[in-house]
């Protein structure tokens, strides 16, 4: 007798796989929906909270992703170069939430960005505010973060 032929024949254990299916399922389809959270990171593990900075310049990208918005500035410095910052804020839904849309921002625009350096002392800066080429300030920050001047809820 084959194991088909078995369960057919004994319903508790036709009940009892296929139980076993369905835990291995929600088992399967939970891990699947933690994955992307353990890429989110709080202020803490990558901005140091000392270290603001404000960044003046040209935006000369954005990507509306999620977790985070990038969006990357070119700075001219003082002595005429120009240096390349990357911006990290909260998720499209969050800043749309604030005022933040996504036709506020068009590759060219003037923008001042305040924020915090990241630790690894890159170019990076975690976007707490962003002033719009129409002068409207706008917190770029993700709710939740433990970042400076984070309530913990999501306006």
């Amino acid at each position: 007798m084959n194991s088909a032929s078995i369960r057919s024949n004994c319903p508790i254990l036709e009940n009892i796989v296929m139980k076993v299916r369905l835990a291995i399922f929600v088992a399967g389809v939970s891990l699947a929906a933690v994955v992307p959270l353990l890429a989110h990171h709080s202020f803490a593990a990558e901005f140091d909270a000392s270290k603001a900075v404000r960044v003046t310049g040209t935006l000369t990208k954005i990507e509306w992703t999620n977790p985070h918005t990038y969006f990357y500035v070119d700075v001219k410095e003082d002595n005429g170069s120009v240096v390349k910052w990357s911006c990290e804020a909260g998720s499209p839904g969050a800043l749309s939430r604030r005022g933040f849309k996504r036709g506020d921002l068009k590759l060219g625009d003037a923008i001042v960005v305040d924020g915090y350096r990241a630790k690894d002392g890159s170019r990076l800066i975690d976007a707490r505010r962003v002033t719009l080429p129409d002068g409207r300030i706008v917190s770029g920050a993700s709710a939740g973060d433990g970042g400076p001047g984070d309530t913990g809820r999501n306006p």
